[in-house]
């Protein structure tokens, strides 16, 4: 069995019945609106965001309810509203292999199709009375947008501190996982104290995932995202902070010159993936990311034994051995 399969045995029939409910909740009367949304439903990926929160909710309570449902909709169309934007930032013309909505229906379409999907899932928490819910995923996309903006300001004049790098991973990466362990717990009616060591599982979990993404950009090429992507984009990650953090100021120089003005030089880029695997940053960067996978599972420890629980450290796992 598939380690992705494994870990949604507990919530098979959940999810199933989420993917019907997530369908509705996107369906208009606009003809081309209902065929965008219909290739948006197509092209998910692996479906970690309600995974975590059908596994989280059934954990604590054995139960998944119709607010848990409501929750992972409001999620998903919030945050695929984001990602639609991000495309259109980005001028991307592909998301996870396939074209993305403005490749296909051009910028124009694409930010009033994520205007829409914004909307529609502000509607459906606020007709339900969904406050809670609503409050923890609106500040997670409100973070996320910082840590985006933090990340575009340090990249400037790339004087990124490692406690910065992990400002910015917790809030782009780290606080949407956050959101959805923390939305988990609220929908099945868990207290306060539960919902905020369910949030910071998740923003642990969250911050394992990122650095472990992070460090495929030092992979060999052909698993994961291209080599040397974020050096490319000028974007300082773990592996090449704790480098600069390590030598002398002559070798620091030589570094930045790369990132600033030889970013698009393969050869370059090259060289100094080599230097940053030769000089620990790999080893550092594997260690932080262990750190943060051991805080998440010790949170689990104190809630009780069941499928969900095993399911959720198998997803922990699965977050740092993956190999894309």
């Amino acid at each position: 069995m598939k380690i992705v399969e494994k870990i949604k045995a507990p919530i098979l029939q959940e999810m199933d019945f989420f993917e019907k409910k997530f369908r509705e909740s996107m369906r208009t009367n606009v003809v081309l609106l209902n065929r965008i949304t219909a290739f948006i439903v197509s092209r998910k990926g692996k479906q970690m965001r309600p995974m975590f929160i059908f596994l989280t909710a059934k954990m604590l309570k054995n139960q998944v309810t119709e607010r848990t449902y409501r929750g992972a909709s409001i999620v998903e169309l919030i945050h695929t509203a984001t990602l639609v934007h991000d495309d259109v930032v980005d001028e991307s013309d592909y998301r996870r292999g396939f074209f993305s909505l403005n490749a296909l229906w051009k910028n124009k379409i694409a930010v009033l199709v994520g205007d829409f999907l914004l909307s529609r899932g502000l509607l459906l928490s606020i007709d339900n009375g969904d406050f809670d819910l609503l409050r923890i995923i609106s500040k997670a996309v409100k973070e996320m947008s910082e840590g985006e903006l933090l990340q575009i300001e340090k990249a400037r004049k790339l004087d990124i501190t490692e406690e910065v790098y992990y400002e910015i991973i917790r809030q782009k990466t780290a606080t949407l996982i956050a959101a959805c362990t923390a939305i988990g717990a609220a929908s099945v009616g868990s207290d306060e104290k539960t919902v905020k060591d369910m949030h910071q599982f998740g923003e642990w979990a969250g911050m394992a995932f990122q650095i472990k993404d992070d460090l495929f950009d030092y992979t060999e090429g052909g698993i994961g995202k291209p080599t040397g992507i974020d050096i490319k984009e000028q974007k300082m990650t773990l592996p090449l902070i704790y480098t600069l953090n390590h030598v002398d100021l002559k070798t620091k120089k030589w570094i930045i010159n790369i990132v600033k003005k030889h970013h698009k030089n393969k050869k370059k880029v090259r060289e100094l993936i080599e230097f940053v695997k030769n000089h620990g940053g790999i080893e550092y960067t594997i260690d932080k990311m262990k750190e943060y996978h051991q805080k998440a599972l010790q949170v689990l420890e104190k809630y009780p034994d069941n499928e969900a629980k095993e399911s959720l450290k198998l997803m922990l796992n699965y977050v740092i051995e993956r190999k894309k």
